[in-house]
């Protein structure tokens, strides 16, 4: 922590908590912070009001912002990991919260801030969005398109600094005209002509080419003389802003009458038939590529567009519509796709034009396709629905009438307000039905509906956990392996697969989540496994007993530090290895009897020295470390709390005995022995990134408690010598890792209807108002299919959620196709 510098915890968390609420604005700053860091710190500070339990305690004290989990070792440096999840991962926080934090706690040595700034995201609705992931762009010059230079920029870049970068890339003069192409494919290109357009206006993305051509010394440019071939070889298009160049083949015939269009179409004319065309992946964009190509093979639809029916039906003022634009852009795509003439075209309109009313599918990354199926039906209808006017019309119950009276009239009330050529085609009507388990009271009543989302049986109740176990006897290796628990089940369950392994004993067991060399967590065995990820590091210890309140055994962590800096610097020391759990006697473990049980312990991978020799290098050295010895020997004790703070009680002995002349023989063996040490041990905080105390090396008991952690303090050249790294890292693997290939259940779609079609009691979340009781009953609920369509959209729920995790259901689903 800053010397000085840090407020009180509840100044603290007040301050940072208003600043993290901070609006986002373009062009801002914000940091990320490694969540499990800002965990620690709202520990430390009792940011949550249900987690007060270590507040102000030393255990807690999260040590300088460590973002190493974060990044990644490239050639070129540090780089940000990918795939990394907000909130899971990272913390973003405002310059100001950051600067905060770097004052009170100080950053890891050796690491940078990771900065990024905030941009705007959407056309036509705009919301801000902080940069995590800067855009990858691969560079190449004209006359050598293969060999790619990758660089990195911001969605606010312009394309003025592209071009900057590039001539530096590229040793390109200033002098010299260039021009810069956006490549597609082989034989698409569009040139970006304006230089203060954005990244983001220019609509580049992830992995995007762009190539850079320089003019020639007559004044003419190579692409006006090296795309010359014929139609059946190489077809190119290029486009430009202000004057056009156009490349011979049969893109040329079409210059005129599409010279406005943000399409661009390859392929030869002889492959190409109508309907058979790819569309380009613009980035991740495989999702709106795979819902547009279901939609184009909608005979009726298609045919309605290609012969330009829904220009009559525009619906250009209907304020749930847009304006006609997404109708129009969806029917310029349909009709390049079947004119025969192209094998594929790039959708760039169409996409910019779903970026203006949908911002959620305005970048280039993935998406849900069914979101975006979706987004395109509704506004497709709206912008082609025929009722200028929608009437207000009452909803009516069904009160006993007979099921086809009330449906005919629920539907002609939808077509009253509804009515275009996605209802013609896509939309059916469910019945639903509601009973009162109390008064036996019955709602029934009859709604549209466009999609059938239908949930998936469960049919796979489990999961596989890979782990690692430690067994007590430090001759054994750690064993990876893999083992079978109830998906909603607790940490218990997972013992208990352990266990039918190994035959450790569930009550002799104690689970933790290891991370960055420490213990991240300690699970109790009711925690339920839904909050183990699969990708955390789970560590089962074989312990002679797992509970904290034991009279006479604690269980001890401890952690491996190298130190690099002082002799006390916590700042110049890193962790590594993995952490140990050591079962010591609570009441009379003095230092000489936890460094031999932690010597044993790792005897596997620590040698003993033979001699002094890796010690005593010279005589100068020796004085340095006797001088560290007396400093240690001297140093006053921490009295924040008796029961957080191991107590050594000598202090004056060794001095008062040498001032009145007694030496004590065994007192200087005893030194000699630390002196010949590999470590040193000292007390730390549960994150072993902050010094609480040192131990001193005396004959008397160490007074330990519940939350002591110890960490081991190597100097680098003892562990050079003595530390075998390949030995303490190696582990056997269990036949269950080879052998976890499970057969995927298989589901036929039928089970799929019949599970949503299955009649179930609401949650107790979810009550419904019976207006016979007039109470908020747990109502049984029931969908029946009353209407269907004549083209039947069913949308499969692979995907259960919790505040954990996300569980992807990959049972094969099977269905009839004839």
């Amino acid at each position: 922590m800053a010397e000085g510098g840090a407020p009180k915890l509840d100044e603290q968390k007040k301050e940072i908590f208003d600043l993290i609420k901070t609006p986002l604005r373009k062009g801002d700053t914000w940091y990320l912070v490694d969540s499990k860091w800002f965990k620690q710190w709202k520990k430390y500070v009792g940011y949550d009001s249900w987690d007060m339990y270590n507040v102000g305690q030393e255990t807690a004290f999260p040590g300088p912002v460590d973002n190493s989990q974060l990044l990644k070792l490239m050639d070129e440096g540090s780089v940000l990991k990918e795939n990394l999840i907000d909130d899971l991962d990272y913390v973003l926080v405002p310059t100001s919260a950051w600067e905060k934090l770097i004052l009170w706690y100080g950053i890891m040595e050796g690491q940078e801030p990771i900065a990024r700034k905030v941009v705007e995201h959407g056309m036509f609705v705009k919301h801000c969005k902080v940069e995590v992931y800067l855009m990858e762009l691969k560079l190449c010059k004209n006359s050598n398109p293969t060999d790619c230079v990758s660089k990195q920029f911001s969605k606010a870049d312009t394309i003025e600094t592209i071009e900057s970068v590039m001539r530096d890339a590229f040793n390109i003069s200033d002098k010299t005209e260039i021009r810069i192409w956006n490549k597609y494919m082989s034989n698409t290109y569009e040139q970006l002509a304006k230089k203060d357009n954005t990244v983001q206006d220019a609509g580049l993305y992830q992995g995007q080419v762009l190539v850079v051509e320089q003019k020639n010394d007559d004044g003419s440019w190579p692409r006006q003389t090296t795309n010359s071939y014929s139609s059946s070889s190489t077809s190119s298009t290029s486009r430009s802003t202000g004057s056009s160049s156009r490349s011979s083949g049969y893109g040329s015939s079409y210059s005129s009458s599409y010279s406005s269009s943000s399409y661009d179409y390859g392929g030869s004319r002889g492959s190409a038939k109508p309907g058979l065309c790819g569309l380009s992946n613009l980035g991740n964009t495989c999702f709106m590529n795979s819902a547009l190509q279901c939609m184009s093979n909608v005979p009726p639809l298609t045919r309605y567009f290609v012969v330009n029916s829904h220009e009559q039906e525009l619906n250009e003022n209907n304020p749930l519509g847009m304006k006609g634009e997404i109708a129009r852009a969806y029917a310029e795509l349909i009709k390049q796709m079947w004119c025969g003439r192209y094998s594929y075209t790039v959708p760039r309109n169409f996409k910019m034009q779903v970026g203006r009313f949908a911002p959620q599918f305005s970048g280039y990354q993935q998406q849900d396709s069914q979101e975006l199926l979706g987004f395109l039906l509704d506004g497709l209808h709206e912008d082609l629905n025929r009722i200028k006017k929608k009437p207000y019309i009452e909803l009516k119950e069904g009160d006993g009438r007979p099921d086809h009276e009330v449906s005919k009239e629920a539907w002609d009330n939808h077509l009253q307000r509804n009515n275009s050529i996605i209802v013609d085609f896509f939309h059916g009507l469910f019945k639903s039905t509601l009973d009162c388990p109390t008064c036996h009271k019955r709602s029934v009543t009859f709604d549209p509906f466009c999609f059938l989302t239908l949930p998936l049986p469960i049919i796979d109740k489990e999961r596989i956990l890979e782990v690692f176990v430690v067994r007590m006897d430090p001759t054994f290796k750690p064993i990876q392996m893999k083992v079978t628990v109830p998906k909603m089940g607790v940490v218990l369950d997972l013992c208990k697969a352990v266990h039918t392994i190994t035959n450790i004993n569930e009550d002799m067991m104690v689970v933790t989540d290891v991370y960055n060399h420490r213990f991240h967590k300690v699970f109790g065995m009711d925690v339920r496994l839904e909050t183990i990820l699969d990708r955390d590091d789970i560590f089962v210890y074989e312990v002679p007993v797992n509970t904290p309140d034991h009279p006479e055994t604690l269980i001890l962590p401890i952690y491996l530090r190298e130190r690099g800096g002082t002799y006390y610097s916590s700042g110049g020391t890193t962790l590594f290895g993995q952490p140990m759990l050591i079962p010591v006697n609570r009441n009379d473990t003095t230092y000489d009897d936890l460094y031999n049980i932690i010597m044993h312990k790792m005897s596997r991978y620590v040698r003993q020295p033979l001699n002094d020799d890796w010690y005593l290098k010279n005589g100068k050295e020796d004085d340095e470390e006797n001088k560290d010895e007396h400093q240690e020997n001297g140093e006053m004790d921490s009295t924040s709390d008796s029961e957080d703070v191991i107590e050594n009680e000598e202090q004056q002995e060794t001095k008062e005995s040498e001032r009145n002349g007694v030496v004590d023989e065994d007192n200087k063996s005893n030194k000699t022995k630390q002196r010949k040490r590999l470590f040193s041990m000292v007390q730390v905080n549960s994150y072993g990134s902050s010094d609480i105390s040192k131990i001193k090396d005396d004959a008397k008991p160490i007074k330990f408690t519940n939350r002591t952690y110890i960490a081991l303090d190597w100097v680098a050249e003892a562990k050079r010598q003595f530390y075998l790294s390949e030995e303490a890292e190696a582990f056997e693997k269990h036949e269950s890792v080879k052998n976890t290939v499970r057969k995927k259940p298989v589901i036929k779609l039928d089970d799929c209807i019949k599970l949503f079609l299955t009649k179930e009691q609401l949650g107790k979340d979810d009550l419904w108002y019976c207006p016979e009781c007039k109470e908020h009953r747990q109502a049984y609920k029931k969908f029946d299919l009353w209407k269907l369509p004549k083209i039947l959209v069913i949308n499969l729920k692979r995907f259960s959620y919790n505040r954990y995790w996300r569980d992807k259901l990959d049972a094969h689903v099977v269905y009839p196709v004839e």
